[in-house]
């Protein structure tokens, strides 16, 4: 293959042959970036759950969570990052200030060139009522 005929050029003969396999890599789509977006808020998902708080993101939310967290040289590894500040923390903040508890629904929306997040009404069910 071509890779393996550069490596052939550039390296000695000795390191080639300790080489098992060569993997090719390609650029994310859209979609693969909006997938890992889609993982990585379930871990936020997943600790809020264990605090008694349901998280619900909006398409809008999550297509733009992804944007931010794309970069065309590095891919996805800002992902987590940008979740974090865009997120996480604004999140953080107004959990602390009261404006969800325990029980509570939030939904994350993408409005008017921000993240807003707001309390999802619930319906009770039977059980509930």
């Amino acid at each position: 293959s071509a890779v393996l005929a550069v490596d052939e050029r550039n390296f000695r003969p000795e390191f080639i042959n300790r080489i098992d396999d060569i993997i090719v890599f390609h650029s994310l789509s859209r979609e693969h970036v909006r997938e890992i977006a889609r993982n990585q808020i379930k871990y936020l998902h997943d600790r809020l759950a264990s605090r008694g708080l349901t998280l619900e993101i909006s398409e809008d939310a999550l297509d733009q969570i992804a944007r931010v967290g794309f970069d065309p040289v590095y891919g996805a590894r800002p992902l987590r990052r940008a979740i974090q500040s865009e997120i996480e923390n604004p999140l953080a903040r107004k959990i602390l200030d009261g404006l969800f508890t325990p029980g509570e629904t939030i939904e994350v929306i993408w409005d008017d060139g921000e993240f807003e997040f707001i309390q999802a009404s619930v319906e009770l069910t039977e059980s509930a009522a």
